[in-house]
């Protein structure tokens, strides 16, 4: 059996595509996002009128019917040029629609998937707690039901896109007796009595990501809107940060790439003991190096990607990616801000942008240890 593995030619029109859209549309936004500390919200629905928004679902939802690698290649050149604006796009195309597209009822679909893939409507997926962040399951948020409707009591927080959606998917215990697989899932509308954005999140770093914290008091919510119509939904969180999990290998290539090219630059251009950095043959292995690993990240982002379009398992090549990926990221990222000296530590230069937003890597979607004991126990006797 033979093994390919080039991209199509549909894929690379569609990188080329995104590359261009985002030197073009989402750079020059980048400054003022950042100053600001606020997210550029017609992004949404621009992306949604050209396609790219959830290009991931099929086109009778309004997407473009891309596969997984197209995902991945569009979160790579959005996170090439600033993983913050890059943030909210990601939480809003996998984590707030994919377990729509993967597990809601056709009437959640098309009140809620179809306005989100043409930037409509916003999401936010409503999982992490002050006291639950990589233990999922401790959550202690509970959604009580009375009649037709659910009562939803708790608090979120680092939620993406919190303050500026329409809609959240919120985790709630819906049987407390039960560890994890009494967690279901609830599409709550913004604008719905008891949900609450008690505050907007100040962070180091992706400053244009809009992260917020909730809290419903009392929130009731009609029962048409527990996500497919079944309690007990801990198997849609799980597939939903798998998914996740694989797109952040386009997250961090797209890091690694953006760093690359201006520390490539740099380096090329600045001079030290009579000659430019690049010509010491240390400075020539690191870039050497760095566009090594770039590809190996391309590589095995790209073999779960197509894992996931198969409906294959792809739980343990997932936690490799997202493991392998941030931890690689981040390292060629200190490596380059090295290199730039005290220039790398001035606000004027984007290297310190990537370097404040490239912390967060190695902390959301699952911090190594927990990827490391998922892949550890998908071995043989693990």
């Amino acid at each position: 059996m033979s093994m390919n593995f080039d991209l199509s030619e549909e894929h690379r029109i569609f990188w080329d595509a995104m590359a261009s859209f985002v030197d073009k549309e989402i750079a020059p936004l980048v400054d003022e996002a950042e100053a600001k500390e606020e997210f550029p919200v017609p992004l949404f629905k621009r992306l949604g009128e050209l396609g790219y928004l959830c290009c991931r679902y099929p086109e009778e939802y309004g997407g473009a019917g891309a596969d997984k690698i197209s995902e991945c290649l569009y979160m790579e050149e959005l996170n090439r040029i600033c993983a913050g604006i890059a943030s909210c796009l990601l939480a809003h195309a996998t984590l707030s629609t994919s377990p729509i597209y993967d597990f809601g009822t056709e009437a959640q679909k098309e009140e809620y998937l179809v306005p989100a893939v043409q930037g409509d409507k916003i999401g936010a997926f409503a999982l992490t707690e002050p006291n639950a962040g990589s233990d999922a399951a401790s959550i202690t948020a509970k959604a009580i039901r009375e009649g037709d409707e659910y009562i939803i009591n708790g608090t979120k927080t680092f939620i993406t896109n919190g303050s500026i959606c329409d809609y959240a998917l919120v985790a709630a215990y819906t049987d407390p007796t039960q560890r994890a697989k009494g967690i279901s899932l609830f599409i709550v509308d913004r604008d719905n009595p008891g949900f609450h954005v008690t505050r907007k999140l100040e962070k180091a770093g992706l400053r244009s990501a809009d992260t917020a914290e909730l809290a419903f008091e009392d929130c009731r919510v009609p029962a048409a809107k527990l996500l497919g119509g079944e309690e007990g939904g801990f198997v849609q969180v799980v597939k939903t940060l798998v998914g996740g999990r694989i797109s952040y290998g386009g997250r961090c290539a797209g890091m690694a790439r953006g760093v690359f090219d201006i520390t490539k630059r740099y380096v090329e251009d600045r001079t030290q003991f009579g000659r430019p950095l690049i010509k010491f043959q240390v400075n020539q292995f690191k870039i050497a190096e760095w566009a090594m690993y770039i590809d190996i990240m391309h590589t095995i982002t790209w073999k779960a990607a197509w894992m996931y379009d198969l409906g294959r398992d792809c739980t343990r090549e997932a936690s490799m990616v997202k493991l392998f990926c941030s931890e690689t990221a981040q390292d060629i990222i200190n490596q380059a801000i090295q290199l730039f000296g005290g220039y790398g530590f001035m606000m004027e230069y984007p290297i310190q942008r990537f370097w404040r937003d490239s912390r967060v890597l190695t902390i959301t979607e699952g911090v190594p240890e927990i990827h490391r004991g998922i892949i550890y126990r998908s071995l043989d006797g693990g």
